[in-house]
């Protein structure tokens, strides 16, 4: 019972900047990894970033240094900082969530956003 609502798409210029967000709500126990996948048009989905409750985090080798994952554990939200953004970013950008869905038993589910759009371009 996670829902997941993405927001800070947007068009920007190369070399700009945005920032994402994704607010997560419903019942759970805990909310594990979370991450970011992109899909650019004509593409396969891919993984971009993710991050663990501690902090841990880990980046798609064609965004390092560029972008940088972050989560409020208190508000339930993760962020994705997007700078020095170049044209092959453009692409619509997926939240995902890792939860806990008992409180007895160790089981756990995905949850997805439904997206949302990031247009890099001149």
């Amino acid at each position: 019972q996670v829902q997941l609502v993405e927001s800070g798409g947007g068009l920007v210029q190369p070399g700009g900047s945005l920032r994402l967000s994704c607010a997560a709500s419903g019942r759970h126990f805990g909310l594990n990894v979370m991450g970011w996948y992109r899909q650019a048009p004509e593409k396969q989905r891919e993984l971009v970033a993710t991050i663990t409750s501690g902090g841990g985090t880990t980046y798609v080798d064609s965004v390092k240094g560029r972008f940088t994952i972050s989560r409020d554990n208190a508000k339930n939200t993760l962020y994705l900082q997007m700078n020095s953004l170049k044209p092959e970013d453009t692409a619509v950008c997926y939240c995902n969530a890792r939860f806990r869905r008992s409180a007895y038993l160790a089981l756990e589910s995905d949850a997805w956003g439904q997206g949302t759009q990031v247009t890099v371009s001149s």
